[in-house]
């Protein structure tokens, strides 16, 4: 019998409060560890591995990628940039496309892009309309714009031109900005991951909208995690019939290659000139190759339909499993992003869930974050159901 392998990492440094758990390999929405065992990825990388782990289809496309060309700088054009770039800008109805490698370097980007827009007005100051619970990354100045004090502090003094505001609250975000003629955006997740799986409304996305075009914002959309079909659209926000002007992306936009994108429309496309931004390892073959084949993927196995279809059943399952239990506040979400928000915190539950052979993460402290890979099955939701109900009730019952 193999000896049992344990799970360290002396010489990394203590970033991540990891489960005592090394991956070796994946296939379709499952992984299995250094010693075997297997599990039910409920998690999907944190919305990154779309098309699962070992997908038939993408990995030959890679392989052959990787033999050809990976890196070779952005002092020269990269064909399948330019196609993945017309493919975003097609899906979500905008224009041109910049990337990166990961969504903190596309929300930096736009941060940049909306500072620009308004020195380019004449504005000295300009400043940013965020939200609370929000969370855009951990550089200083995507920090700085989340709202979360508890992953803000030691790192103080933070980047001011920060407004916040409420969610869902279109009285609020006029109150805040009143008679200010610094605003320049207005930036926000569709759908809040990090901060509790905390869905904008389709009547306030309209009326955010409507008031950026009423005085010459520009509109932000933050899509790294809600975006890429999690919700059975292209983007969250499209259920709500608008298109933004500036639209991060990264996570499942490469199926696990990192790879992150600012989509802008008219009124942001033209605001970065040469030498204005840039990044050594963004945009390089493998990693457009990847979106490229992600998103052909996902259109000829209809994992759009599937996120949403899937999704639905999901959630109803889970909302039936879990009905009546005083301990659950709400289920919430849309599509393959769903959080179960718990009465009392429960990160206890991302090791339980791992011994009985699912992965998923706590976030906000209280709220259990499911985001599969979008190739999940109704059998696998049933599974993840048949798992984590069951888990939720006795830990409730403590």
């Amino acid at each position: 019998m193999t000896n049992h392998i344990e799970a360290a990492s002396p010489h990394l440094m203590n970033t991540y409060a990891r489960l005592p758990i090394a991956m070796d390999h994946g296939q379709g929405c499952r992984v299995w560890d250094v010693n075997g065992k297997s599990y039910l990825d409920g998690l999907g990388g944190i919305a990154v591995n779309t098309l699962g782990h070992n997908h038939p289809k993408l990995v030959p496309a890679l392989q052959e990628q990787i033999a050809k060309l990976i890196h070779c700088s952005n002092y020269y054009h990269v064909p399948n940039a330019e196609v993945l770039g017309k493919k975003l800008t097609e899906l979500s109805g905008m224009t041109n496309a910049f990337f990166c490698c990961t969504g903190l370097e596309a929300n930096e980007a736009a941060l940049k892009l909306a500072r620009k827009f308004g020195h380019d007005k004449g504005i000295t100051n300009p400043q940013i309309v965020v939200y609370e619970k929000a969370f855009h990354g951990r550089s200083i100045a995507t920090l700085s714009a989340t709202g979360n004090v508890k992953v803000q502090k030691g790192f103080e003094p933070l980047v001011e031109g920060f407004i916040r505001v409420p969610l869902n609250d279109i009285e609020a975000l006029k109150k805040a900005t009143e008679g200010n003629p610094n605003v320049v955006a207005v930036f926000f997740e569709t759908i809040q991951g990090e901060g509790g799986i905390n869905p904008m409304r389709i009547d306030y996305l309209q009326q955010v909208r409507q008031l950026c075009d009423q005085r010459d914002w520009l509109m932000m959309i933050d899509e790294v995690q809600c975006g890429m079909g999690r919700t059975g659209k292209w983007f969250a926000h499209q259920w709500a019939g608008i298109v933004p002007d500036v639209m991060p992306l990264a996570k499942g936009l490469g199926s696990g290659v990192p790879i992150g994108a600012v989509v802008a429309g008219p009124k942001a496309a033209n605001i970065f000139q040469p030498g204005n931004h840039g990044t050594t390892f963004g945009g390089n073959p493998l990693a457009m190759r990847a979106g490229v084949e992600t998103i052909r993927i996902m259109e000829e196995d209809n994992l759009l339909e599937n996120a949403a279809k899937v999704g639905t059943h999901l959630r109803a399952a889970l909302e039936k499993g879990l009905a009546g239990n005083p301990g659950l506040k709400e289920i919430r979400g849309q599509g393959l992003m769903l959080g179960i928000e718990l009465t009392k915190p429960c990160g206890v539950l991302a090791e339980r869930a791992a011994e009985a052979g699912l992965l998923l993460s706590v976030t906000a402290d209280s709220v259990i974050r499911l985001v599969p890979p979008l190739i999940l099955t109704e059998a696998e939701a049933d599974e993840i159901v048949a798992i984590l109900v069951p888990l939720i009730q006795a830990f409730l019952k403590e």
